[in-house]
């Protein structure tokens, strides 16, 4: 575990900044040239008759944009953590060959990994209707009451709170966007440390010590040695720090279910203390954007966090919300502190990590 000495010292760098500031900042934003459009235009007839999920980067020739790819890398890990690509020509295709398209622009700017326990490589981001818990993950809360998983809980049309994913870095094309609100919301988690450690440090410590999270809705159960089927949970600290690279990883919603589970160590008074500081904090730091259709939203899971205000759809009008979404595992990215195995499986810079383990068969 991270020492108070080691952490107990202010973020610094592109990645530590306030909503305030970089919403009216260009550094974050790319924009996808008419010769670019082309480009990819021209990539994609060649990918037609292909299956999009088995494209690779050697699949697709697109010369000119080299550049373009790792400029988006080296902002996403060196820079702010957060890139908006605009101008991605959503209009023009079918949903197949769009899925080919952002698949294969995808495997220029990292490796897409798996979203699910069973192979699911692209997620449609949209209102799946009432039956997601019964289809995705529920169970009864201590008062009796649903509670969906958090992969239920991104297929409604309900507001979803500041949290990370299990990749290094999010992609979420934008196709349609809905009527009313489904706005994003992003904020820098270096500068929530730096907030945090200004204002109670002694709350900062709390959040490089485990938490128990559990699996339920991602990874499925397990049986003991019983027999006996269980939730799968595991501790891990909401912060950390390795050889001056931060990471948190964060999701209230698997330290909720960890929390429904037996045997599972109770959270401390001080953990949900520094819990609230933790969303109150990103509230006050974050800002809020709409996506436009072909506008492509890249995060670094491990400097930003992200949520969504609920949204309502009208499929009459095309306006019912739907996006794309990629996780990719990045060539350029950072060591993580020992200990993050147990979520990430690597923890070396450089390496293929993140991603939902799969089910045998």
């Amino acid at each position: 575990m991270t020492t108070p000495a080691s952490h107990r010292a202010p973020l610094t760098g592109p990645s530590v900044w306030h909503g305030k500031d970089i919403k009216d900042s260009k550094r974050w934003i790319r924009e996808l040239t008419a010769d670019a459009v082309e480009e990819l235009d021209a990539a994609l007839k060649g990918l037609r008759g292909m299956e999009w999920s088995e494209i690779r980067a050697e699949d697709v020739w697109l010369p000119t944009l080299g550049e373009l790819w790792d400029d988006i890398a080296d902002e996403l890990e060196n820079g702010c953590g957060i890139v908006k690509l605009k101008g991605f020509p959503v209009d023009r295709y079918s949903e197949e060959d769009l899925r080919r398209l952002y698949f294969a622009v995808g495997t220029h700017i990292g490796t897409p990994v798996f979203q699910n326990r069973s192979g699911e490589l692209m997620r449609l981001i949209r209102d799946e209707g009432a039956h997601v818990g019964r289809t995705y993950g529920e169970t009864k809360d201590e008062k009796g009451s649903t509670f969906l998983s958090s992969y239920a809980r991104t297929l409604t049309n309900g507001g979803l709170r500041f949290h990370t994913d299990r990749t290094d870095v999010v992609g979420l094309l934008c196709v349609r966007q809905a009527l009313a609100g489904g706005v994003s919301k992003l904020a820098s988690t270096p500068a929530i440390h730096n907030a945090i450690l200004e204002r109670r440090p002694d709350l900062l410590d709390v959040l490089f010590q485990d938490y128990w999270r559990s699996r339920f809705g991602e990874e499925g159960t397990t049986k003991d040695g019983e027999g006996t089927t269980k939730e799968t949970a595991y501790p891990l600290p909401i912060f950390g720090l390795r050889d001056g690279k931060f990471t948190s990883h964060y999701s209230l919603t698997f330290i909720e279910a960890a929390q429904l589970a037996p045997n599972v160590p109770k959270l401390t008074d001080a953990q949900r203390e520094a819990i609230d500081m933790l969303m109150q904090t990103a509230e006050e730091l974050c800002f809020e954007m709409t996506l436009e259709p072909g506008d492509l939203q890249l995060i670094n899971s491990h400097v930003t966090y992200h949520g969504r205000t609920p949204f309502e759809d009208n499929a009459a009008s095309g306006k019912d919300r739907m996006l794309m979404r990629l996780w990719l595992t990045m060539r350029n990215n950072r060591p993580l502190p020992k200990g993050h195995e147990v979520l990430w499986q690597e923890i070396e810079a450089g390496h293929p990590r993140g991603g939902i383990r799969q089910v045998a068969g």
